[in-house]
């Protein structure tokens, strides 16, 4: 059985200032998007669905649906921000999406293999779905998923603060913890990330998830009630965010499921800031020089 791979396309881009899941950034102006898709194609993915907000549903068609036709099945979730909220709750007063864990609730009822899940705006490298589609593909145990990691001194931004899940792995090669901390920056020398708190220092070789993850579908049940029991509790908070590393830390917390972390020597970047775009369309250049992408990819 193939494996699926959703894409979170849902995102305001609040920092970036525009749609940057469709922004052009390689030298044919192909989007980060592309080279996901390309990648896990290769690495034997038998269907995409992107998640993505009722209005960007056309753009979407018009980008990847002729390229992808014959390549890969293509579906579509839509992020509603009422989607799974409780109806006892009433009016839902939020403009912002409620987070990556929803998202990925979203795509619950396109979804019936095991999958991956992958952010729009990050260049991930063909090794790391690899890794996740083989694991997919032959890992037989319904509570075991997966997530590939990268060393926190390779995923920052020269052009202000990321948001990181930072994780813990034991020594079976196991996911402990993930916590999301959404200000990591480099400072004099060190890595640090800012809480109300103040400053706390990072390793530079603290892996972190990128949110890469892979998951066997018997996770939507059990998300399905964290994202519930989180949306009556933040119901008149219209920033709260439920995050993915939230569901997996509580899977764990519960020995209701386990994540295996791979390491990836792939070259990771992404898109945050206007500022970013130059350096990733080098990189992308870059990665075509050295022979890893053909000229065109499609």
């Amino acid at each position: 059985m193939q494996p699926t791979l959703l894409i979170l396309a849902a995102g305001m881009g609040s920092r970036y200032g525009g749609v940057k899941q469709l922004d052009q950034f390689g030298p044919n102006g192909e989007t980060i998007i592309d080279y996901s898709l390309f990648d896990a194609i290769r690495a034997g993915f038998g269907k995409v669905v992107f998640i993505i907000r009722e209005e960007l549903r056309a753009d979407f068609d018009e980008v990847f649906g002729q390229k992808l036709a014959g390549k890969i099945e293509v579906d579509y979730a839509i992020q509603a921000l009422t989607s799974y909220v409780p109806a006892e709750l009433g009016e839902v007063r939020r403009t912002k999406p409620w987070g990556t864990g929803h998202a990925m609730l979203c795509a619950k009822e396109h979804t019936q293999t095991p999958f991956a899940i992958i952010n729009a705006d990050d260049f991930y490298g063909l090794e790391a779905f690899q890794l996740i589609s083989e694991f997919l593909k032959t890992d037989t145990d319904d509570q075991l998923h997966a997530m590939v990691g990268y060393e926190v001194k390779n995923t920052l931004s020269e052009n202000g603060s990321v948001s990181r899940g930072v994780c813990e792995v034991n020594d079976n090669g196991n996911l402990s913890s993930v916590v999301e901390r959404t200000k990591i920056y480099e400072q004099e020398g060190r890595i640090v990330y800012e809480e109300s708190d103040g400053l706390t220092p990072l390793s530079p070789e603290t892996p972190v998830s990128m949110n890469f993850w892979g998951f066997k579908p018997s996770v939507f049940p059990l998300l399905q009630q964290q994202f519930e029991s989180y949306a009556i509790a933040n119901i008149d908070s219209p920033k709260a965010e439920f995050y993915i590393p939230t569901v997996m830390t509580t899977l764990i917390q519960t020995d209701l499921g386990h994540c295996k972390v791979f390491r990836s020597q792939s070259e990771w970047f992404g898109v945050t800031y206007p500022e970013d775009k130059p350096v990733v369309q080098e990189a992308l250049k870059r990665q075509h020089d050295e022979g890893k992408y053909p000229s065109t990819l499609w």
